[in-house]
């Protein structure tokens, strides 16, 4: 069951206190309301103790949007849901769990209630849009209960996308053949969140790879215009006949959206190759 593996998957990441730093404000805003929900749900729990389970598990006021309160005890059995994971509830979870996971399972079950609130971040699927998206996750231990509260990440940042150029042209240039074969077989190594690398030869102007659209191999990229019209192909292989980086904006498609949203890409030249990764942006 996917919630199961959530439930693996989240515990299996390294746990910490929370540093909550984005540079991206809505993504902040966004983490902010749920931890002041998980507050708000805390301090509920300590004044009702289990009687407040009933109404984490109800619409109302511990769901926000797409964020909502959920409860595990410390021996594994979910108590309360506001979201999908509400099938689980009165079922030990710890015993369901795949053999590699129960250890660390139990371990974040013996997190100390002095720990304070911890977060981690995972990939699971956005009940609003059903897509699989990043999600990050507030919890605090109180007596026997932990609660947590989850929100969903938005976009990828600029920071993610100038490492994942950096990464890929370094790859690029140590070994373009496999490089090139991982990124059109869709590597995790060379994709994230909505982040994906395409490479052109500079020589031919064609794609020779791309991390989303496999169609546009060997197509001539100074056709590429974007759906608005914009010419994308052509002024970007001018800049690198003047430069070994870059940047440009244009509007495309969103891999996990789906809709056409305004992105910038980054832009790498190496040896004979243009290497580029693209984040998305708000639309203002």
């Amino acid at each position: 069951m996917r919630i199961l593996s959530f439930l693996g998957y989240l515990l299996t990441l390294s746990l910490s206190i929370s540093q909550v730093c984005h540079a991206d404000q809505a993504q902040s805003t966004d983490a902010d309301q749920a931890k002041q929900l998980l507050e708000r749900a805390v301090d509920y729990y300590q004044v009702q103790g289990d009687a407040s389970l009933a109404a984490f598990s109800r619409q109302g006021e511990f769901i926000e949007e797409d964020r909502y309160v959920f409860v595990v005890d410390t021996h594994g059995m979910m108590l309360a849901s506001g979201g999908p994971s509400a099938v689980l509830i009165g079922r030990d979870v710890s015993k369901v769990l795949a053999p590699e996971l129960k250890e660390a399972f139990q371990k974040a079950l013996g997190t100390s209630e002095d720990a304070g609130v911890q977060s981690a971040e995972y990939r699971w699927k956005n009940w609003a849009d059903g897509r699989v998206e990043r999600k990050q996750v507030f919890f605090r231990r109180v007596g026997e209960r932990i609660i947590a509260v989850g929100h969903y990440l938005p976009r990828a940042t600029p920071q993610q996308a100038e490492e994942l150029l950096a990464r890929a042209a370094k790859s690029i240039a140590a070994d373009a053949g496999n490089s090139i074969r991982a990124i059109n077989e869709l590597s995790a190594d060379f994709r994230e969140d909505d982040l994906y690398v395409f490479v052109v030869d500079l020589e031919t102007q064609r794609y020779v790879a791309h991390g989303y659209n496999l169609r546009l191999i060997g197509v001539n990229f100074a056709t590429i215009k974007d759906p608005e019209g914009k010419p994308v192909g052509t002024p970007i292989l001018a800049q690198m006949q003047k430069a070994d980086s870059g940047g440009y904006d244009y509007r495309w498609k969103n891999p996990v959206t789906g809709k056409v949203e305004d992105k910038h890409a980054l832009l790498r030249k190496v040896g004979h190759y243009l290497v580029a990764v693209g984040y998305y942006r708000e639309s203002k």
